[in-house]
């Protein structure tokens, strides 16, 4: 068996290169072989300690760890790389549990059905799955692959770090990298709204009014948006300048559409909003997208619609109007619909018929009538 002064290198050396803490090391290698200890003499009051100093065992038994065997020294053995690998993989997941929502790089390694495996260094896995991966985009094997740590969690021995591609706080993770006035606190991202692989709306606002908060985020000459948009293969990003006031929030999330007029109904949160005709597709957007997004971001149903378009829809509203109020009596002063009855009764009247309804009268009643 090693001397006391190699065991205490030992533990230095483990503690290093799997970059754990000594002292945890130190505590499960005396918990490891106490219990071996318990075991093979069938007591359960074992207590032993290491010096941190010279590296001498102390036990509350009289017992020699040299001639314990090699039964022994396996069992301590097996509970000592148990505790090491305990101890790795908690300095990992404290690692990038300190690391949510930030971004890592990686080499995408290989796949396992729809899920993408990348290797993130010091043999760490980490896991983009398909519902994380962007529609349009295509992984290769061997590439370099930039993602946001979605979620970090213990399986078994090991830890699982799942990553995105698709999350909204991509964006808002690549403009912290990008942005300084983001980081120091300068500029705030209010709200942000996806559509992974085409569009993002993205509403800014600056604590410093001498600070321009959509012209920071831009930056000279788009350097900053450029590089933002190439990360993220082309997708388009509207950088909003965030307003209290609903109707400006909703005429700036609409751009670059021109906004005519916005009516707001506050109890439905619902948003009417004219455009002239040349600027209602820019306004609602390929397949909606851009008015989708932008009630998204402002929490309003929005209703986009021309004048010409208004005016349909208010004379169609007052025909159907009208045609109910149409299907109800007849006014006092109309005259009643002809029937079958009515020209009898006429008749009738001036003695010249029975009513219809009446049985064929005899010759007798008929003279009677007539003399009458």
């Amino acid at each position: 068996m090693a001397n006391s002064a190699d065991i205490l290198r030992y533990i230095d050396s483990i503690a290093r290169d799997k970059e754990i803490d000594k002292e945890s090391l130190i505590q499960g290698i005396e918990q490891a072989m106490a219990q071996a200890l318990a075991r093979k003499y069938g007591v359960d009051d074992v207590e032993l300690a290491l010096n941190r100093d010279s590296g001498d065992i102390d036990c509350n038994y009289d017992v020699s760890m040299e001639e314990q065997g090699r039964i022994f020294a396996m069992s301590v053995k097996q509970a000592i790389m148990t505790r090491v690998r305990e101890a790795e993989r908690d300095v990992i997941y404290n690692e990038f549990e300190q690391k949510l929502g930030e971004i890592q790089g990686g080499t995408i390694q290989r796949f396992e059905g729809d899920t993408v495996i990348v290797n993130l260094g010091r043999n760490i896995e980490g896991i983009l799955p398909r519902a994380e991966k962007v529609r349009s985009e295509s992984y290769n094997v061997g590439e370099r692959i930039r993602a946001m740590i979605l979620e970090v969690k213990k399986v078994g021995p090991r830890v699982k770090v799942i990553l995105s591609r698709a999350h909204r706080d991509l964006v808002r993770a690549l403009f912290e990298l990008e942005v300084p006035e983001i980081s120091d606190g300068t500029i705030q991202i209010r709200r942000i709204e996806r559509e992974p692989g085409y569009r993002t709306k993205l509403a800014v606002d600056s604590t410093d009014s001498k600070v321009d908060c959509v012209g920071a985020c831009v930056g000279v000459r788009g350097t900053r948006i450029k590089s933002i948009i190439d990360e993220l293969n082309g997708e388009r990003i509207d950088i909003i300048r965030w307003n209290d006031d609903p109707q400006a929030l909703i005429a700036n999330a609409l751009k670059p559409a021109e906004v005519a007029h916005i009516e707001l109904d506050p109890a439905s949160r619902k948003a009417l909003v004219l455009v002239n005709e040349d600027q209602q597709s820019l306004a609602i957007g390929r397949k909606g997208q851009n008015v989708r997004l932008a009630s998204k971001l402002t929490g309003w149903d929005i209703d986009i619609m021309t004048q010409a378009e208004l005016a349909r829809s208010v004379e169609a509203e007052d025909q159907a109007a009208a045609g109910k109020s149409g299907d109800g009596a007849a006014p006092a002063d109309a005259a009643p619909p002809p029937n079958d009855e009515a020209p009898n009764a006429a008749a009738s009247d001036l003695g010249t018929a029975p009513p219809a309804s009446a049985p064929p009268p005899d010759d007798d009643s008929a003279s009677n009538t007539t003399a009458s």
